[in-house]
């Protein structure tokens, strides 16, 4: 036979508080808030945009103001030579800001600048060899071999196209270690870039200087830190 259990009365019932129902209370809970830091992130990348449009903006200015000059086709590739080689330089900024000033977050506009300063050196590129030279490739072809600072612009305009392709999560995931040892590839573009910027001025070479002296700049660290990385390695080892 079934032990009775005994029940509360109806008085018990009535004096016993009315519990909430948890799944509903669920439903009706307000949504969470934003992550942390998700905020300072997108306004990080907002300011990035902007910081890398400054170009177009002083191009409009440009243009407005005097019409850029007695030869704008010319005025117009140094522009975007200029643009591209200071948007590297700030993109090779990136690490050495981050691990001396521990802002971890600067590595997430490091693509972003990367790919900027690979759209302007395309921009160069396409204004010298369509607008200038209206695609005619012997003459093209001819530059390339027998000018020196062509040359090297060129070249640092080829080393980085693999890295502009290859700048994807996905090219990251399926290159695993050897993505990193491609993109040391940027050493060699920063170079040949302030390089074919040096060669190019004829008198003025302050700013190709200034330029190499930057570069400098950013690739002395990286030294040092793979020294100290290498020596610690051999440590334990």
């Amino acid at each position: 036979m079934r032990g009775w259990i005994p029940g509360r009365s109806t008085e018990d019932r009535r004096d016993r508080p009315l519990t909430t129902d948890r799944s509903s209370e669920a439903r009706n809970a307000p949504l969470p808030a934003t992550r942390p830091g998700v905020n300072d992130v997108r306004r990080l990348k907002v300011v990035t945009w902007l910081l890398c449009l400054v170009p177009f903006f002083w191009l409009a200015w440009r243009i407005f103001d005097d019409g850029l000059g007695a030869n704008p086709i010319e005025e117009l590739i140094h522009w975007a030579g200029r643009s591209a080689l200071v948007l590297l330089l700030g993109a090779l900024a990136v690490t050495p800001v981050r691990r001396i000033t521990g802002f971890n977050r600067l590595i997430l506009i490091r693509r972003l600048v990367g790919l900027f300063a690979f759209s302007y050196a395309c921009l160069h590129l396409l204004l010298y060899a369509v607008v200038d030279q209206g695609l005619a490739w012997s003459f093209i072809l001819e530059d390339v071999a027998e000018r020196r600072y062509i040359t090297a612009g060129f070249s640092a305009f080829l080393a980085l196209v693999p890295l502009a392709i290859t700048s994807t999560k996905g090219w990251i995931r399926r290159l695993g270690k050897r993505w990193a040892r491609l993109h040391r590839l940027v050493y060699l573009a920063g170079a040949l870039a302030v390089l074919h910027f040096y060669w190019r001025v004829k008198a003025d070479t302050l700013w190709p200087l200034v330029s190499a002296a930057v570069l400098l700049t950013l690739l002395l660290p990286r030294v040092w830190w793979a020294y100290r990385k290498r020596k610690a390695r051999r440590a334990t080892a």
